[in-house]
């Protein structure tokens, strides 16, 4: 913690949350589910998709352009594979029926795969991938954005820093979780720091001239470089592909980023896939070899003997551990904005 940080309790936050998002026009259950998604981000450690995007989501929310209690209907497919509209829900609301929907399928046809087209921002995509982990199936989330990523040499940028997570029950105290965005940093990261008054690496993002920056507030309002050259900015590509052009939803260009079009529905697409690991291997194999695996991994010798090797989800595991005893701590700017927020809607459950 430092003098610039409050320490939020999640029994506090959460209702908090809920009651903000239920005057904002979500149904009791709905609002429910985003506040407890958004305090299990934040004891996972993954600040950049938590409560920083609270304010925008409320002031969708309001202005129409995310639909507060949408009807999310099938548009088509069969067996293993479908489409379905999201309605301008909100994208947790969507993302949690479409990860829900993919289990259901897998659970009949060993393989789930879901697909959505008109909805919004959902946050961290590992959210969906471990709804399927939580139930002994394996986990594929992503979703598109619109353009952010410029490669070298493009005067404008060409697609979204389009995120893809994977979950894997292990059947031990934490499932592998690798949820990652195809940029060098996610959004959120520069919101953070901003929040916070920091610096940013160089190679993260640039300015709207398209040169490198430092001020995380001038990123946001430029382009992100692709992670790792030409193999993040391929992924990306094929992530908009899978959530916009197959499942007949926008891409590219016609996805429109919540904050530079604040006022209108952002035509998000979605893919998920859940995988039926019970056709396969019983719980039981699952849990030995993925001990001999984790055993393997932390065997790897390391020329610095303080350090260990840390496999995808047991950053988040360890940070769940310790908030869970410590709290929540927010930049107390975004604290004083929830603030005012919480006193402008009339919310009655305390921030403290």
């Amino acid at each position: 913690m430092t003098d610039d940080e409050i320490i939020l309790r999640p029994e506090t936050l959460e209702p908090f949350l809920t009651e903000v998002f239920e005057k904002a026009g979500l149904s009791k259950d709905d609002a429910c589910f985003i506040s407890r998604t958004f305090v299990q981000t934040h004891l996972w450690g993954v600040d950049s998709h938590g409560i920083v995007r609270v304010p925008i989501y409320v002031k969708r929310l309001r202005v129409g352009a995310i639909n507060p209690r949408p009807n999310i209907t099938r548009l088509k497919g069969s067996k293993s594979l479908e489409i379905i509209d999201g309605d301008n829900g909100h994208g947790f609301i969507v993302g949690r029926e479409a990860m829900r929907r993919a289990i259901h399928l897998a659970g009949e046809y060993n393989v789930g795969m879901v697909g959505v087209v008109r909805s919004n921002h959902f946050g961290a995509a590992g959210i969906y991938a471990r709804m399927a982990a939580d139930e002994g199936m394996i986990g594929i989330a992503m979703t598109n954005v619109g353009p952010l990523v410029v490669m070298p040499g493009c005067s404008r940028p060409v697609v979204g820093n389009n995120p893809i997570a994977f979950a894997i029950p292990t059947f031990g105290p934490f499932p592998i979780v690798l949820d990652i965005a195809t940029s060098a940093v996610a959004g959120g990261k520069l919101l953070m720091a901003s929040q916070r008054g920091e610096k940013i690496p160089l190679d993260w993002a640039t300015d709207k001239e398209g040169r490198a920056t430092d001020d995380p507030k001038k990123a946001f309002d430029g382009f992100f470089f692709p992670a790792g050259g030409h193999k993040g900015f391929g992924l990306a590509l094929i992530i908009d592909i899978l959530c916009g052009v197959i499942t007949g939803g926008a891409f590219l260009d016609q996805v429109r980023g919540m904050y530079k079009y604040p006022n209108d529905p952002s035509s998000v697409g979605h893919f998920v896939i859940a995988m039926n690991l019970s056709s396969v291997m019983d719980p039981e194999e699952m849990k030995e070899r993925m001990a001999s695996f984790y055993r393997m991994i932390k065997a790897t010798p390391m020329w610095d003997h303080s350090k260990e090797v840390l496999l995808p989800g047991e950053i988040e595991y360890r940070a769940f551990l310790e908030r869970k005893k410590t709290g929540i701590p927010l930049p107390n700017k975004l604290y004083q904005e929830l603030i005012a927020l919480g006193q402008e809607m009339g919310i009655e459950s305390p921030l403290e």
